[in-house]
């Protein structure tokens, strides 16, 4: 990664050199803070404007991966391209004045509102992702390593952006817990169970997430899914081969 090697590199031939001050001097570039002989000596250990570049390309990187190229030219407004570099060069023979070395327009407002867009975008992200997984679409990044063995097939949801009329999704096994002995408490345990992972549920997987013996298990839990649905509290349908349960929202 470059980020990782330029960290070597610099600590490397300069052991002196702390993170900590690399990402000082780096804000301080940023905002446009007149640089110290100070700053300018450790600019010329440290290649600032070198750490600066690799995060602009990580920045616009990850505006690309999400979709959300239309926010890169208000980003470049804030944390974009020098409008003029150090006399002598970026890195090298002298570096002048670094305080011609600021962002084109580092402003408070436009600052704020990349800011207050990004994190309306993350929050509906979210929201989207979560009425997903309720439906039961889990969009696991290793799915034969997060969740093996363990497929339910999903119904198709108007406006989720599933293309096929059935999807399998995995859902990934919960921490093994003791099964309640109470009736009152295994109701609410498969409740709970029910309504924290999503999807829809076998009894065989409902009875996984449990430490009891399996036939007296997969009994209890059996009666106790058709208690749930007798008072509602979840619903199941039989369109597969296996009847499913799954939470009411």
């Amino acid at each position: 990664m470059a980020l990782e090697s330029y960290r070597k590199q610099v600590q490397a031939a300069h052991p002196e050199v702390t993170i900590t001050a690399m990402y000082n001097c780096l804000e301080k570039m940023r905002s446009g803070e007149p640089f110290t002989d100070a700053d300018r000596e450790f600019n010329n250990k440290a290649l600032i404007t070198t750490l600066k570049q690799i995060h602009d390309d990580l920045d616009q990187a990850v505006f690309r991966a999400y979709g959300w190229e239309d926010l890169i030219p208000l980003w470049q407004k804030v944390y974009g391209d020098f409008v003029s570099l150090p006399k002598g060069g970026a890195e090298g023979g002298g570096m002048g004045d670094l305080e011609g070395c600021q962002t084109e327009t580092n402003n408070t407002k436009t600052k704020e509102q990349l800011e207050q867009t990004i994190l309306q975008r993350l929050v509906d992200l979210n929201a989207e992702r979560a009425e997903e997984e309720r439906n039961g679409f889990v969009r696991w990044l290793r799915p034969e390593y997060q969740a093996p063995d363990q497929v339910v097939t999903q119904k198709v949801i108007e406006g989720i952006g599933v293309e096929e009329e059935t999807k399998e999704a995995v859902i990934a096994p919960p921490e093994q817990q003791k099964f309640p002995t109470k009736l009152k408490d295994q109701l609410a345990a498969i409740r709970d169970l029910l309504r924290t992972q999503g999807g829809e549920w076998t009894i065989t997987q409902n009875c996984r997430p449990f430490q009891r013996h399996k036939r007296k298990k997969l009994e209890t839990i059996q009666n106790c899914l058709e208690i749930l649905e007798d008072l509602s509290v979840i619903l199941s349908h039989t369109e597969t081969e296996t009847k499913c349960y799954y939470a009411t929202l």
